[in-house]
């Protein structure tokens, strides 16, 4: 299947949005590895609904006015993978949440390495927040579109809870 895509610039950076059929299938980052999440060739389509709609919904968020996402996925991962994911669109909005703590929530409690793994292959960035998983220590740990990145997003869903108190 084709994968149509735009770039957008948003205050982390350029990011690529990636849609396949009706979904959300990737968010780059601009110095993405290649590697992290694999996709088939890319054509040009800034006009696809996903794509646009993506794009609202994270104009939104960078707003501070919308504190989760509707936008529909197509995301390709192995079944542990995907059980990661899910378990991430659980973590509150402005919270966080420890490897080691997704890995228990998901019956896998030992994995918290395997769980930075499938975090670290999350294709959808921002919208799946794998920014708000951290090590059991409270550090933030590897991200794919930087530390400085998590750091941004996480201080922007905290100062727009604090401000809503």
């Amino acid at each position: 299947m084709t994968y149509i895509h735009e770039i957008i610039a948003s205050p982390v950076g350029r990011l690529e949005l990636v849609a396949r059929g009706d979904g959300l299938a990737a968010i780059l980052w601009e110095k993405d590895d290649p590697k992290r999440v694999r996709l088939g060739e890319r054509i040009e389509g800034p006009n696809h609904p996903v794509l646009l709609e993506t794009e609202r919904q994270l104009e939104e968020y960078f707003a501070g006015v919308r504190t989760n996402f509707t936008v529909p996925l197509d995301l390709a991962g192995t079944a542990f993978q995907k059980a990661v994911w899910q378990a991430l669109l659980t973590i509150p909005y402005g919270q966080t949440r420890t490897y080691a703590g997704l890995a228990r929530q998901i019956g896998h409690p030992t994995a918290y390495r395997a769980m930075g793994a499938a975090n670290g292959r999350n294709p959808v960035s921002i919208i799946v927040p794998c920014h708000r998983a951290i090590g059991s220590d409270g550090q933030l740990h590897g991200f794919a579109g930087g530390l400085e990145a998590k750091r941004y997003l996480l201080a922007l869903e905290s100062n727009r809870l604090k401000a809503a108190a």
